[in-house]
């Protein structure tokens, strides 16, 4: 059985996801640990409704983000994880703590990667006039949502639509894929190999794989 440890700033709808995952879609994985900086996360109750050891790790008192993240990482690595989940965890990582878990953990971006990183995806996608929109797992590397791309789903934007419109249509799929792509790193199906996402052997392309 694999150790998956979450990280989360916020609500932890993709916690739930994992929560709910782990057992039936991901069934040789349990969930050891989740952590977050924020002591108001609601992603902290629903992990504990659900039994799961829980841990808040303010940055207050941390001279620096190397400080902190150094701190995080004991913390984390009490629970000899085999796969890091970033679950809407809002803090940029120092490059030691990225290349110390560097191939196992993941993070998901609501949007086409490489389009738009960072912040405010869904309204910079529609001032764009673009008419998808969509989500991307990716494997963490020093680059602020720069690593290799594993698996990407789109949705449509129409017309009038506002960016919450979008954000929730987003989030649906955020909910399918980040499990289905978690359960390829557990089964070793998946790995991080120069720099690319190699699936089953495959070396995937630079916005990896597309859900049907």
């Amino acid at each position: 059985m694999k150790n998956i440890v979450v990280l989360v700033s916020g609500s932890g709808s993709n916690l739930q996801a994992f929560i709910d995952a782990c057992g039936n879609n991901i069934p040789n994985a349990r969930i050891a640990a989740v952590i977050s900086n924020k002591s108001d996360a609601y992603g902290l109750q629903r992990a504990l409704n659900a039994g799961i050891n829980v841990h808040c790790l303010s940055a207050v008192g941390y001279e620096s983000r190397e400080q902190y993240d150094e701190a995080l990482a004991t913390l984390i690595d009490i629970h000899q994880p085999d796969v890091i989940i970033l679950a809407g965890f809002m803090r940029i990582l120092s490059e030691s703590f990225v290349l110390r878990y560097q191939g196992k953990m993941l993070n998901i971006h609501p949007s086409l990667l490489p389009k738009y990183t960072g912040l405010h995806t869904h309204q910079r996608a529609i001032d764009a006039g673009d008419k998808e929109h969509g989500t991307s797992v990716h494997f963490v590397t020093p680059e602020l949502d720069g690593g290799p791309v594993i698996l990407q789903a789109k949705v449509p934007i129409f017309d009038n639509d506002s960016a919450e419109e979008v954000a929730s249509r987003v989030q649906a799929q955020e909910h399918v894929i980040y499990p289905m792509v978690v359960n390829w790193l557990v089964e070793e199906r998946l790995i991080m190999q120069d720099g690319k996402a190699v699936l089953d052997g495959n070396t995937l392309g630079q916005s990896g794989l597309e859900t049907e």
